[in-house]
């Protein structure tokens, strides 16, 4: 049998499951999930346990070329402001030569660690100083390609940024590779789309940078247009990760940015709301009901000192999220997770913080949770195990010192809260295809070869 995988143990949107035979057709879509079946009849056996594959919601690829670059006291006032300076000097020396490369690694990387999609909030558009590339969809190309060759599924969100601060302040000559406008937006997406045509792993979207960047009048402007050009697409924006960005969206307009941005557009399932840190209890209970998805980022929130994103409070009020890895100082799904729920434990000084008596296996409630959040802000099929989704999943060792012995239901606690240097995750399929087998990775040696090379050509630089 082709196109077949047999699992004696695998989690589906129902929960667990047992004996699980999974089908699917030429585009890697699931045709057919079926329980309790006798035998594999010809499929492929799978080695473990097998789980749903999890999307990233939020990346910027280059930066995974900046992890561990920052770590030293240049600042008295060290913060994410004076964090964004080194990135933008960063962001200077990259080409799409060393873009390709790094995102391949990272992509490469993404893919071991248990994320099967990304969405990519691409936002470096043009040649230094501003000066475009003969085709404008050079560096956009550059990341198709490198998901593409690894077996990443993409959302590529290319990012619209117009601006240095609120007040549409003129932008600064370090954003000079970033600066574009809502037309030439949606002519880099038709122009992607003729040059890539979206597929089930494969999709576009538009990445308003933030309120600072965009101004009220073109942020309009493009989620009209972008609908009638690609119905559904959908939207990312980093909202209210900084204090101070609270302060002067205040000071502006006179309301805090979350509520600005629920008040003034139509923000529905469509819209993934980026960081969403430092939010008031109206402003949580209001994004809950809007079925935006909140994109937590624990590790770079941590990382940059941004705060605590009030997960309690919106989860009980059935908000939607999901998780990303962002400036990519760790890719480690597991880590996401549980730095987001031990974040919530450090604030309130309890455990369990986000478990709720309706859903009590921590551990499972927020694989699932995420999972679900996760496929909603890639506008991919890849909600989980289920007719109709992509076949992406990971195959657990079960023999793995945090999973040895373990029934079902803490399986997932032992993927999740336990870390002991190496992953229990064994194998990972990507649209019905191996892509890593016995945590190795096809193109992996390849990759690394030109992430090296290209890693000293920017520190060198």
């Amino acid at each position: 049998m082709t196109n077949a995988l047999f699992a004696q143990d695998a989690l589906l949107p129902s929960g667990w499951a047992q004996n699980v035979l999974f089908q699917w057709d030429t585009h890697g879509l699931l045709t057919s999930v079926t329980t309790d079946t006798t035998g594999p009849a010809g499929a492929e056996v799978a080695a473990g346990p097998v789980i749903p594959g999890m999307p990233n919601l939020h990346s910027h690829a280059f930066q995974r070329a900046m992890a561990g670059l920052t770590e030293y006291l240049g600042d008295p006032q060290d913060s994410f402001w004076s964090w964004r300076k080194l990135m933008y000097q960063f962001a200077q020396k990259i080409d799409p030569d060393t873009l390709e490369a790094v995102a391949r690694q990272l992509y490469t990387e993404m893919l071991k660690a248990g994320y099967t999609s990304v969405c990519e909030f691409h936002y470096v558009h043009h040649d230094v100083g501003g000066k475009p590339y003969a085709n404008p969809a050079e560096l956009s190309a550059r990341l198709v390609k490198a998901a593409s060759e690894t077996g990443m599924g993409l959302t590529l969100l290319p990012v619209l940024y117009q601006h240095s601060g609120f007040g549409e302040k003129a932008p600064l000559p370090e954003q000079a590779r970033f600066i574009n406008n809502p037309d030439w937006m949606l002519n880099l997406l038709a122009s992607l789309e003729q040059q890539h045509p979206a597929h089930t792993g494969l999709t576009y979207g538009v990445a308003p940078h933030s309120l600072r960047a965009v101004g009220p009048a073109a942020l309009q402007y493009m989620q009209q247009h972008l609908h009638q050009q690609l119905p559904g697409a959908p939207i990312h924006i980093h909202i209210a990760e900084q204090t101070k960005e609270v302060d002067d969206c205040v000071t502006l307009t006179g309301q805090r940015p979350v509520a600005w941005l629920l008040d003034h557009l139509p923000v529905d399932e469509r819209w993934c709301l980026v960081h969403a840190t430092h939010l008031q209890p109206e402003e949580t209970a209001a994004m809950a009901a809007s079925q935006a998805i909140a994109g937590i980022c624990a590790t770079t929130e941590a990382n940059l000192g941004d705060g605590i994103f009030d997960g309690v409070n919106y989860l009980q009020m059935g908000g939607r999220w999901g998780i990303g890895s962002d400036s990519h100082i760790s890719v480690s799904m597991v880590e996401e997770l549980r730095l987001f729920e031990y974040s919530q434990r450090l604030r309130d000084r309890r455990r369990n913080a986000l478990a709720t008596a309706d859903h009590p296996n921590l551990a499972e409630y927020l694989y699932q949770s995420a999972l679900a959040g996760g496929a909603q802000a890639t506008g991919r099929p890849v909600n989980g195990l289920q007719t109709g989704q992509r076949a992406d999943l990971l195959v657990l060792d079960a023999e793995h010192a945090n999973l040895v012995h373990k029934p079902q239901h803490q399986l997932l606690a032992g993927l999740v809260f336990c870390q002991h240097n190496t992953t229990p995750i064994r194998d990972v399929m990507s649209g019905g295809k191996f892509v890593v087998k016995q945590q190795v990775h096809a193109t992996e040696s390849q990759t690394s070869t030109g992430y090296k090379a290209a890693l000293k050509t920017l520190l060198d630089a």
